[in-house]
């Protein structure tokens, strides 16, 4: 393997030659190609340099990205399916946070009793900050208004799974990175709409419930199927049986409301007819949760390869994404990578001093750095996709996200280089929920899924 990598190290040398020749001559047809085995060359040879391999995925999602601005019509629609479809990008976001959650535990709650000033800070700081900052880039640059309105999006949603990863790797608060993250999640369905309301209320019209039922769905919704998922790992017989049967009405309710939505919905609001979407949502999130369950009691490939569907969940989207609105990242692009850069940044910096400032130990304020600094980006496009504006509002997100994994990488790469004193790693252990002091390789292959 390490040969092939090397080979295609090789490659994507020779294809930036001929890049930079294309380019040259004004030839297209000689540069796009040569930029795509550039762009994926270097992204299958990264695995070759150990100091690179951590950034091997984010390369792809780069490499996805170029190829979708150079061929933007092969990444629109195939066979007649829509590929930025609505029900589509948001079938493949509940899978992608669904994959991304899986390793979560209900335990991982217990986080807010046991270091509440940590998980304070945390919350505030990533609803507080971020949306702000964001508020101010967009007055500051001069943006779309669609553009920056999925600015202002992806300032508002919860914590991005990404950062547990990031504190694992900095040898942070992993107990505190991942009770922030889930509480996050949790408040997002009002923190999200109520955010959007204040800071986006002028550029388009927000409904607080709209917004409220979508982000249930993106993301309650999937983390609650996770969730359930580790219910059923150490659960009863009966608490299994209480499963089985709540699977089974809920396949029933989904049979009903397919063959009567019609009259189910006549003659009510269009949040009751959300509320009743809802409904068939979590009938759904139950039904996986079990089958998932089940199918990883018999195949244990099948968790193994729950990450990896993640991870071409988020390059589908991102390309897709870049693809619909190519001539707009054209225009932006730029600019958006300099207010990706400086939002992230912003939330790094003042995470880690923020905390600082709250006496929280070092360890614990790396945590909150990587907690406030980096986005749920799949929130973020799924919510762009369910206003209908995945082409401008969901451009962002697909440029913000994949930034924040390298400067998120980058820092995380700096810290464990430079671990915390034995005196406050002591503290941290003392106040850490007990999910966080799992031996060294179950918590990483906990915080890698």
């Amino acid at each position: 393997m390490r040969k092939l990598r090397l080979a295609c190290l090789g490659l994507a040398a020779l294809g930036a030659v001929v890049l930079v020749v294309g380019l040259a001559m004004g030839a297209p047809s000689v540069w796009q190609p040569a930029l795509v085995v550039t762009g994926f060359g270097i992204s299958i040879g990264l695995g070759a340099v150990p100091a690179l391999a951590g950034y091997q995925y984010t390369g792809w999602v780069i490499a996805c990205a170029c190829v979708a601005l150079v061929y933007p019509r092969g990444f629109t629609s195939w066979g007649g399916v829509e590929l930025t479809d609505k029900l589509l990008i948001n079938t493949i976001i509940q899978l992608v946070m669904f994959g991304m959650a899986i390793h979560m535990r209900i335990t991982d709650f217990r986080g807010v009793a046991r270091q509440p000033r940590g998980v304070l800070v945390g919350l505030l700081g990533h609803y507080l900050v971020m949306p702000t900052m964001a508020f101010v880039l967009i007055h500051i640059f001069d943006l779309p208004s669609g553009v920056a309105l999925g600015v202002l999006l992806y300032g508002s949603v919860s914590s991005g799974l990404a950062s547990n990863v990031m504190s694992l790797l900095a040898r942070a608060n992993l107990g505190l990175a991942v009770t922030i993250t889930a509480m996050s999640t949790i408040l997002a369905p009002l923190a999200t709409p109520a955010l959007m309301k204040l800071f986006a209320g002028r550029i388009v019209e927000v409904g607080f419930v709209s917004t409220m039922f979508d982000v249930i769905q993106i993301t309650l919704v999937p983390v609650g199927a996770a969730l359930l998922v580790d219910f059923l790992r150490n659960a009863t017989p009966r608490g299994t049986r209480v499963v089985d049967c709540t699977a089974l009405t809920a396949a029933a309710w989904l049979v009903v409301a397919a063959a009567l939505w019609d009259p189910l919905t006549s003659g009510i609001s269009a949040n009751g007819t959300r509320a009743l979407q809802q409904v068939c949502y979590v009938a759904g999130a139950v039904i996986l949760a079990r089958v998932y369950y089940a199918g990883e009691r018999r195949y244990g490939a099948v968790g193994r390869a729950m990450p990896y569907v993640s991870m071409f969940g988020i390059m589908y989207y991102n390309t897709v994404v870049t693809a619909a609105a190519r001539d707009t990242v054209l225009a932006v692009g730029g600019v958006l990578l300099l207010i990706g850069l400086i939002h992230n940044l912003t939330g790094f910096t003042f995470g880690y001093w923020g905390a600082r400032a709250s006496r929280l130990d070092v360890a614990s304020s790396r945590s909150v750095a990587f907690e406030i600094g980096m986005q749920n980006g799949g929130a973020a496009s799924g919510l762009a996709a369910s206003m209908g504006m995945i082409a401008t509002a969901g451009v962002p997100a697909a440029v913000f996200s994949p930034l924040g994994n390298v400067t998120g990488s980058l820092l995380a790469n700096y810290w464990s280089r430079r671990p915390v004193e034995e005196g406050q790693e002591e503290e941290r252990d003392r106040e850490e929920p007990a999910s966080a002091q799992e031996p060294e390789p179950a918590a990483r292959e906990r915080a890698a899924g």
